[in-house]
């Protein structure tokens, strides 16, 4: 079910949510959380069906706030989307106008769960310090994507120098799979042996240059970053590429092709093993940090640390 309500305020959107509750017997306690979206109108959607996609896990409450222009006349307006339509949420879209345009608790704060946790979001722009932003020093966890910036490695930089326990990157998220294949490749190998690594990714990716941080810091060793060549009209996600370790005795890679899920694994004789390695999806790497409320240590090592110390060119450098 979608209702529209025009030109409201969240004390009527609140209401109108109990009373759809009540005579739908959609109970409030079965949600975990309260997940803030903060996003563009014209991002909206694609955030949405992802966060209703990772609610099938994580039953939750769902506000969007998506701004609009400072400019245009000053109003709100509305949509609660329940049932079929919210996935195993309910969803408050809230698009905000003019003087309330600006993302603040107070469009908020009526209609967030009592006694739940609360994550916030933001699906495209990020802000420079989320954690002291008015959402941001509310929420328990704090949800970036470097990636959607314009420039996303200076984002990336920016997100380290305002570093705060809970925030977190899908762009690290991205990582896991290559994270648990490069861990397995390193128990089987001499640390000591290893001279050197490169990374090969499309120019610019934020996940490329986590990863590149995270290797130097585990093995302290140079770290190369290169760039793959992207055809203009590819559809494909941006991604990682390669992975190699350089040895006196033979190199070891993990590589995967762009838009396959199959990764090669070769060794120092030439032996390739096949190992499973597909692209993750928006929804996937969202349910994978709503799984978890505490802080990311790791992760927080990897941005706050790590990275000051990793070269990035911007564009990397060239492959080959």
């Amino acid at each position: 079910m979608i209702v529209d309500i025009e030109n409201t305020t969240t004390s009527k959107v609140s209401k109108k949510l109990r009373e759809l509750r009540e005579a739908g017997g959609v109970v409030a306690l079965t949600r975990v959380l309260t997940l803030v979206i903060l996003t563009s109108k014209d991002n909206a959607e694609p955030a949405i069906a992802a966060a209703n996609l990772a609610s099938r896990e994580h039953p939750c409450r769902i506000i969007v706030l998506a701004s609009g222009r400072t400019s245009d006349a000053t109003r709100l307006d509305a949509q609660i989307r329940v049932g079929g339509d919210a996935g195993a949420s309910e969803v408050i879209v809230l698009e905000a106008s003019g003087e309330i345009a600006e993302q603040n608790e107070a469009m908020v704060s009526a209609l967030l769960l009592p006694d739940a946790p609360i994550v916030a979001w933001w699906a495209d722009e990020l802000p420079d310090g989320v954690s002291k932003t008015p959402i941001g020093k509310i929420a328990h966890r704090r949800i970036t994507d470097t990636a959607m910036d314009p420039r996303p490695l200076d984002a990336l930089r920016r997100l380290a120098a305002h570093y705060s326990e809970g925030d977190t990157d899908l762009a690290w998220t991205r990582l896991t799979r290559w994270r648990i294949q490069l861990a397995s490749i390193l128990d089987t190998l001499d640390p000591d042996a290893i001279t050197s690594v490169t990374v090969e990714a499309a120019a610019d990716l934020p996940s490329a240059a986590l990863l590149s941080a995270w290797l130097q810091m585990a093995l302290s060793v140079p770290v190369e970053l290169v760039s793959t060549a992207v055809p203009e009209d590819s559809e494909l996600p941006l991604t990682l590429t390669a992975v190699t370790f350089h040895r006196a005795t033979g190199d070891v890679s993990l590589s995967r092709p762009r838009g396959e899920e199959i990764a090669e694994l070769r060794s120092a004789d030439g032996l390739v093993q096949g190992i499973p390695l597909p692209v993750r999806t928006l929804q996937d790497c969202l349910a994978e940090e709503l799984r978890r409320l505490d802080s990311d240590e790791i992760f927080g090592e990897v941005l706050s640390r790590g990275l000051p110390s990793t070269q990035l060119p911007i564009g990397f450098s060239p492959a080959g």
